[in-house]
């Protein structure tokens, strides 16, 4: 008898790129055995070096996505990446509650590799309001992480100020990604793994390469089909924290700017 396929879901935006977004979520669901399925909440224009267009899709077409997926795909476990606006955050919001979809992985995505901005203020309260307090897991980096909880974060000592104030809005664990931090020209890059059991670390080298784009994309993708499969979720990050180096240090050399991450430079089965 044939094993079970696992199914997970992407809630985000297409990058015409390929690097981030939808499009890096699926190969990354792919390359972790998983199948994925997808929920469109913008068509972005973009490529290596930078986002030329944002077409949000309409909200009735999300929502008959969301039930699209709900009434026909037994999802473990969902990824929320780009959401583009109040109105769709609400949609999505209300989607969680209206359906079952397993472990819900946040991606707080707002601002671009290149710097554009991807979430306009106005929708920071609702994604703390209505996404947050659904979500079981939530990925920041430190931009993000200060967007979020107001304070800017200079030190191990701000980040873990930032995770309990993130992690009083409702949500078990907070990772804070420290790729953006002030000693980035440092040779390890470390990020902040905050649970309801234990706070831990995990390290890896720095490797000088403009070739991320996509990264936080890529490791939140592969921390949802790992939990999805049943590992625990620090088994997940680990997991995750492996992939997402293993791409970033076999670049691509995709493009004339921020070029994407390698999904196939990872593989453990």
């Amino acid at each position: 008898m044939m094993n079970p396929i696992i199914q997970t879901l992407t809630i985000a935006g297409s990058d015409s790129g390929g690097g981030a977004g939808i499009q890096a979520d699926l190969k990354t669901f792919q390359m972790r055995n998983v199948f994925g399925t997808s929920v469109i909440t913008s068509v972005t224009a973009q490529n290596t070096l930078g986002v030329y267009d944002i077409h949000l899709i309409p909200i009735d077409t999300i929502q008959s996505q969301l039930k699209a997926i709900a009434e026909d795909f037994d999802i473990r476990a969902v990824k929320i990446g780009m959401l583009g606006d109040v109105n769709r955050i609400e949609c999505v919001a209300e989607g969680l509650r209206q359906y079952s979809f397993g472990k819900i992985v946040l991606d707080p995505v707002m601002i671009a590799k290149g710097g554009a901005s991807l979430l306009p203020q106005s929708a920071v309260s609702a994604l703390k309001n209505l996404m947050i307090p659904q979500a079981d897991i939530i990925t920041p980096n430190i931009p993000e992480a200060e967007a979020l909880t107001g304070i800017k974060i200079h030190n191990e000592t701000d980040i873990k100020k930032a995770a309990e104030i993130i992690q009083n809005l409702g949500v078990e664990t907070v990772i804070i990604k420290g790729g953006h931090l002030d000693d980035a020209k440092s040779a390890v890059c470390k990020d902040w793994i905050f649970t309801s059991d234990e706070d831990f670390t995990l390290s890896s080298p720095r490797y000088q390469t403009v070739h991320t784009h996509g990264t936080g994309c890529t490791f939140s993708a592969c921390i949802t089909a790992e939990i999805a499969k049943g590992y625990t979720v620090p088994q997940a990050i680990h997991t995750a924290k492996l992939f997402i180096t293993e791409a970033i240090s076999h670049p691509l050399n995709i493009g004339h700017g921020h070029g994407p991450t390698n999904h196939w430079a990872y593989r453990d089965e």
